[in-house]
């Protein structure tokens, strides 16, 4: 067809349009061929109506849910942690006192909060790094192409993270023995002195941590390969064609591409290892010792709450500890988000 020649139908359409134009050409009320115009807008808003209130009903049920069961919870423990509660309010409300800001002023000046503290956070900056770094291992060397077995091994390695904590540290308790344990032998056979890993303050919150990073790499170990398998195959290829051997692949090409991955297990992992509970709970009796080395926030809000019956006192310790956490995610969220300004 030429490029001057009409096209066909093109007159009778022009002449219809301009039937029903006005007196400056205007699409007539109605809308042009796309059907748009005030009439469609009004007929849509009685279904939007219908869709909003379809998503209320449809959203309640799980809302009521969050409300009754998280919400609430929450506001009563806030309130708590005004209160004097203790077993004298639990046998009559009448001796339930507002004390204010009063538990937490007495947290602050406690010793034994500070030490919990203390320990939480070694344990965390020292227990989550190396658990990031052992599943990172652990999946690089899953993904590799000579690796064999890779389902065998994945299997083998997330095996512990669905087994019960509780039996695991029971087991690991015997592996601790200073006289019997599995450990201590393997010390022996190689010439190293016995190590009293549960008896000595020095070694007993390295104890914890190796146990919780056995426990804990698979899961991470798992995400982290997810994130290996989403890199593209040609960014390697073009890094060996310009001669990049593996650490340098490894440098420049997965490290910075799993940057959102890593974000992710740290955030969790963090949030995790701050509320350190069971390992200590189990492997010392509830004790946290020796001499409160094992000792965290969540173990002493627990002996507060539930064996002293201190329940305004632990529900600050819980409030406290949820700052902390929350101070730790904002400032890797920062740094995450720095480092991609970069």
């Amino acid at each position: 067809m030429r490029s001057g020649a009409p096209i066909p139908g093109a007159a009778a359409v022009a002449a219809a349009a301009g039937a029903g134009a006005g007196p400056r050409g205007a699409i007539p009320h109605g809308g042009g061929p796309r059907g748009g115009g005030a009439s469609d807008i009004a007929m849509r808003r009685p279904g939007s109506r219908a869709e909003a209130r379809a998503a209320v009903w449809l959203l309640a049920p799980a809302l009521l849910v969050i409300g009754v069961f998280f919400l609430l919870p929450v506001g009563a423990a806030l309130l708590l942690s005004l209160t004097d509660f203790d077993i004298y309010a639990v046998a009559d409300l009448h001796n339930l006192r507002f004390v204010g800001l009063g538990n937490y002023r007495r947290l602050l000046a406690d010793p034994l909060f500070w030490t919990a503290l203390r320990n939480t956070f070694y344990f965390a900056f020292a227990g989550g790094p190396l658990s990031v770094l052992v599943s990172l291992g652990a999946a690089l060397l899953l993904d590799s192409r000579l690796a064999r077995w890779k389902t065998l091994y994945r299997t083998v390695f997330f095996a512990p993270v669905v087994t019960t904590l509780v039996a695991v540290a029971v087991v690991w308790r015997y592996l601790y023995h200073p006289h019997f344990g599995l450990i201590n032998r393997v010390l022996g056979w190689i010439g190293l002195p016995a190590i009293d890993w549960l008896g000595d303050p020095r070694w007993s919150m390295p104890a914890i941590i190796v146990l919780a990073v056995w426990k804990n790499f698979g899961y991470n170990m798992i995400v982290f390969l997810a994130g290996l398998q989403n890199i593209p195959v040609t960014l390697y290829e073009a890094a060996r064609i310009d001669g990049a051997g593996w650490w340098r692949q490894l440098r420049h090409v997965t490290l910075p591409m799993l940057a959102p991955t890593f974000l992710f297990v740290g955030v969790i992992t963090m949030i995790g290892y701050f509320q350190l509970f069971t390992e200590p709970y189990v492997i010392t009796r509830g004790e946290g010792g020796p001499v409160n080395s094992t000792l965290s926030v969540v173990l002493l809000m627990y002996k507060q709450g539930f064996r002293y019956w201190n329940m305004g006192y632990a529900a600050a310790l819980a409030f406290v500890l949820f700052l902390v956490i929350l101070g730790v995610t904002a400032l890797q969220l920062l740094f995450r988000r720095r480092g991609g300004a970069r």
